[in-house]
């Protein structure tokens, strides 16, 4: 409302002061370009230049003579950041910004469920409105490369396809908030370090097989407004101004017609940021530890200096219109936009959304009888345990704090043990078992290994009265885990949580791990644990969600979206030498090429230790022969799979049934099988569907960087039909004429 206020008043005084002379109307009755043109032609070159760049942390000027508000942003892919300080990094200490922080978004990915992406976008997308934020940073759509990477809490998983997928109606329904949302980081941010420098250097087939369909499929599907450039350099550009992402892919041969946002402080050059399509610069002499008086707003690469360039005629001035036409349709489809709806925080509906993504998002990653001839140990039978342990930092940390500009304030939290308690009530006991140290940026905190040593021991005594062990742990927010600005220095679980598994497993086999991160982890103990979960960041509902999975009121139906490797050497990026991964401080190479995630583990013939695609149930499903419509495909004509999927346990279930394509023969190296098409169904006991797929001469396509453009070479090919990449439930071959 006082963003509107404002907004209104500066309309109402421009008015006052120019009817004499010129009206300033801007006609919302006509269509967007219409009023884009219109209102280009009213401006001068300042007010050109002036939409170019940030007037705050998080906003950027509109034109107030013309009554045409400023643009305001937030962080959040997976909830509505807390106000930040005008011209600092701190918080403005709001008392009425708290929200509902919904799963992180490698947990909506991991529902393989598009329906839960349309839920989630529609329910942050009221939250930004009711927030009166007209760009919400999000979805991140970088690719899973290595799981050493701090952010990919923020992305979702591993296959460009599963990714492209997921994030379309995430976008749609934001969008339909008269919010837009901003696709990052464009393109190639696979790592945080280094990251504001790192050059990275790939094949045009890794670029545009593996690297780019997620956002190309978000801009011509999800009809994105914004796209974020990442910091990294791409091919000795920085990726903010690069001419062959921005201009020549994005602009020309995708049709882009929205914003280019920088990430904050991604410009570094006037003259390539005016060139090399860059249309809003945020965040440029900024380090979030210093004042900044010594440099305004104006002095930004695209403020003053731009206007300079301009004058002089270094750059041509169709550089500025373009960018302000850009900007002007974007604030006329947000900020003036008068269809939009009111939205809403922290509703009822908005939590139900959180808690249902997050309990179809949950992996059920191992489940075996504690005894050889016993029942798996989940669900979790409450009548069975009269004493009922729960261990971890992780069942009673705030996993919304730290993590770099996706932390948030949330106005409620049910915790882990929260959830434990709903339950099972007294029958609960609870003790730390290691320390994490406080939620911190930039840094970490040590923790002495005296305490570390005590909080095993104790935990490993009350282990021994207990008739069952739940440890909720994995990693959290904090620098070099699941953060931004830093990546992981080590593959297995921190703060001595593989010794306190052993030692509790030492003096009791009842025992339930719940693995909350966003990246795969080494499991030394995989053997000795009955019950593994990979539980991810699961907002707001998060313990609510775990409770629902442990105790059976949900079946478990999330799949991995990316691959669990044995052991680091196992993925492809760190197969090779150091210039793969982390590169040199200066250069990167993706030595792996297109073999990323399970293409790396089927063609080099490697075992994940979870594969892509893999997740348990409660029940269990029969898979049928598949058959093929017709044994030939050409360019002109489709053919279609048909499988049945049959229920053949006791209990209601989703099935995720995954079709991937294989080439058999090429000229090129293609990996073993690629996802082309999945769908999650629903199944009561004993009950069976037909699962149908569609494959075009698309799906069969690689990119050619001979001719620079995809082709199908004529051939054998072959349709695998999967509960998971590794788990190929019938196979189907045909040929391309």
């Amino acid at each position: 409302m006082k963003k509107q206020l404002f907004s209104t008043l500066l309309f109402a005084c421009s008015l006052t002061t120019l009817t004499a002379q010129t009206p300033v109307y801007l006609d919302d009755t006509q269509p967007i370009e219409a009023r884009v043109k219109d209102a280009l032609n009213r401006m001068t070159l300042e007010e050109k230049v002036a939409l170019c760049h940030a007037q705050s942390k998080f906003s950027s000027p509109g034109v107030p003579r013309l009554g045409i508000p400023e643009l305001w942003m937030s962080d959040g892919p997976h909830g509505v950041r807390a106000e930040i300080n005008w011209n600092d990094w701190g918080y403005a200490k709001w008392t009425n910004d708290s929200i509902t922080a919904f799963p992180a978004l490698t947990c909506l990915a991991a529902t393989w469920n598009p329906e839960m992406s349309a839920i989630y976008g529609k329910a942050i997308g009221e939250e930004a409105r009711y927030r009166e934020k007209d760009v919400l940073l999000g979805p991140g759509v970088n690719i899973y490369r290595t799981p050493l990477n701090g952010r990919n809490f923020e992305y979702m998983g591993e296959d460009p396809y599963l990714a492209g997928v997921m994030c379309v109606p995430y976008i749609r329904e934001i969008q339909k908030n008269g919010v837009a949302v901003s696709v990052k980081h464009y393109a190639l941010n696979n790592q945080e370090l280094w990251r504001g420098h790192i050059d990275v250097q790939l094949s045009n087939r890794a670029l545009h097989e593996i690297y780019l369909p997620a956002f190309k499929a978000a801009v011509q599907k999800g009809g994105a407004w914004t796209v974020m450039g990442a910091y990294n350099k791409v091919r000795g550009q920085h990726a903010c101004h690069n001419d062959l992402l921005l201009n020549k892919i994005l602009k020309n041969d995708w049709g882009f017609d929205g914003v280019v946002v920088t990430d904050w402080g991604g410009a570094h050059d006037t003259y390539e940021a005016a060139m090399n399509g860059l249309d809003i610069e945020m965040g440029s002499y900024t380090n979030g530890l210093t004042s900044e008086s010594a440099f305004t707003f104006d002095d930004y690469y695209l403020a003053k200096p731009y206007l300079r360039m301009l004058k002089e005629g270094k750059v041509p001035m169709s550089t500025v219109d373009d960018k302000a036409s850009r900007i002007l349709r974007l604030i006329f489809r947000t900020a003036m936009n008068r269809q939009k709806p009111y939205g809403s925080l922290t509703s009822e509906e908005h939590y139900q959304a959180a808690r249902e993504i997050g309990n179809e998002g949950i992996v059920l990653l191992k489940n075996t009888p504690v005894q050889k001839k016993g029942t798996p140990l989940l669900p979790l039978d409450g009548s069975k345990y009269q004493r009922i342990l729960v261990v971890g930092d992780n069942a009673v940390r705030l996993l919304n704090e730290g993590g770099g500009s996706s932390e948030l304030k949330v106005k409620d939290m049910v915790s882990p043990l929260d959830g434990m308690h709903t339950l099972y009530g007294d029958k609960v006991v609870y003790t730390k078992g290691y320390a994490a140290g406080r939620p911190m940026y930039g840094r970490a905190e040590e923790i002495p290994q005296s305490v570390m040593d005590s909080l095993r021991t104790a935990a490993t005594e009350l282990a021994k009265e207990a008739d069952l062990v739940i440890l909720f742990g994995g990693l959290n927010k904090n620098h070099f885990q699941d953060c931004e600005a830093g990546d992981r220095v080590t593959y297995g679980l921190p703060f001595g949580q593989n010794e306190l598994i052993e030692s509790l497993l030492g003096v009791n086999k009842n025992m339930v791990l719940v693995l909350l991160s966003g990246n795969a982890v080494e499991m030394p103990w995989l053997n000795k644990v009955p019950a593994v979960l990979q539980g991810w960041y699961l907002g707001s509902m998060g313990g609510n969600s775990l409770a629902d999975v442990l105790s059976g009121a949900v079946n478990p139906s999330g799949k991995l979206p990316f691959s669990f490797p044995v052991k680091l050497t196992d993925c492809g990026a760190h197969a090779f030498d150091e210039l793969s991964y982390p590169g040199d401080s200066i250069k990167q190479v993706y030595k792996e090429d297109i073999l990323v995630g399970y293409r790396w583990h089927d063609t080099k013939k490697i075992p994940a230790l979870f594969p892509f695609g893999y997740g348990l149930s409660y029940t269990t499903f029969a898979y049928g022969k598949p058959v093929a419509s017709a044994k030939t495909i050409t360019a002109d004509n489709s053919l279609t799979v048909t499988i049945p999927v049959k229920n053949t346990g006791s209990v209601a279930g989703k099935e995720v049934v995954q079709l991937y394509v294989g080439d058999e023969k090429c000229s090129v190296l293609r990996p073993v099988k690629e996802l082309k098409a999945f769908q999650k169904i629903t199944l009561a006991p004993g009950e069976e569907k037909e699962v149908t797929f569609t494959i075009t001469p698309d799906d069969l396509k690689f990119y050619d960087e001979a001719v620079g453009g995809w082709t199908a070479e004529p051939g054998k090919f072959k349709a695998y039909i999967g509960a998971s990449s590794a788990d190929i439930r019938g196979t189907v071959p045909f040929e391309l004429k």
